[in-house]
């Protein structure tokens, strides 16, 4: 695996979560709120999930100790979620450019409800990006189910092919 792919990895997913991040802006609080069966019940929920899951992974890379999911300390609003979202996003491409490529088979430990895990750098960044697809994909749903139909394609082939949200 080379930088220039996980550099491409995490354009793509930046670019996707900025185009969640529009169409969450012209959602409303009670939008925002609503109760909606699913992996988290509302859509304020499954963004702040996807959020905290951006973040931890970045504490994992860098070693932090101790690292704590924003899940289990946020109560802020819709708008302080998304700035804390856009920082996220600068902070993971930051990350990635700068993170050495012979230290990407480096095993990066971290504990997922008191477990251990332990996977290569470049397989938590492929993880990571997955996992963020998956609930883009979530809210998606969810946001149909209150009523909002304002989306743009998310789809990796389209990122490659316009390199914009279309």
């Amino acid at each position: 695996m080379t930088k220039k792919y996980l550099l491409e990895i995490a354009n793509y997913s930046n670019w996707a979560d900025s185009a969640v991040i529009k169409w969450l802006e012209q959602i409303s609080d009670e939008q925002w709120e609503k109760e909606i069966a699913s992996s988290f019940n509302s859509i304020a929920k499954t963004a702040i999930h996807l959020v905290s899951a951006k973040k931890i992974w970045i504490d994992f890379w860098k070693n932090v100790a101790n690292p704590a999911f924003l899940s289990a300390r946020f109560t802020g609003t819709k708008s302080e979620l998304i700035e804390i979202w856009k920082k996220t996003m600068d902070d993971y491409q930051d990350l990635i450019a700068n993170y050495p490529e012979a230290n990407y088979s480096q095993i990066i430990s971290f504990k997922v409800r008191g477990k251990e895990w332990k996977m290569e750098f470049a397989q938590t960044v492929l993880h990571h990006n997955n996992h963020a697809t998956y609930h883009r994909g979530q809210l998606v749903t969810m946001l149909r189910q209150v009523g909002f139909t304002g989306f743009s394609n998310t789809d990796l082939a389209t990122y490659f092919v316009t390199g914009s949200v279309g």
